[in-house]
């Protein structure tokens, strides 16, 4: 499985090179966020599904749990939009807990596997 859906702008307001950078400054503040039961980040372990740019450089994430019952499901989305939100650029960030499709360990990155050693 790879990476989050990154959905783009359609139109040309923002530049290219801008919009490259934002994303990326947004994958770089999604890892910075850990589930508090898996030594992983929450970018690397597939929790996020989607992340709309659109063209206000306002921030939509999908994002979803590794199980319904996570203990720290209130507390998630407000540390996912606080990390967004620290991004130079971005204008509102909303965060959406989806749990459809659920989570399995196919969701996460190599990267993950290998520093869980869950191959």
């Amino acid at each position: 499985m790879g990476p989050a859906e990154i959905a783009k702008p359609s139109a040309v307001a923002i530049a290219p090179e801008e919009l490259d950078r934002l994303t990326g400054d947004i994958v770089a503040a999604l890892k910075t966020v850990y589930d508090p039961e898996i030594p992983a980040d929450i970018y690397e372990l597939g929790l996020i599904y989607k992340i709309d740019i659109d063209d206000d450089r306002n921030i939509a994430i999908d994002m979803t749990l590794t199980a319904p019952g996570c203990p720290v499901a209130g507390e998630m989305p407000g540390w996912v939009e606080n990390a967004v939100s620290s991004v130079p650029g971005v204008g509102t960030v909303a965060v959406t807990m989806v749990f459809d499709p659920p989570w399995d360990q196919s969701r996460m990155s190599d990267e993950a596997r290998v520093a869980l050693d869950w191959y």
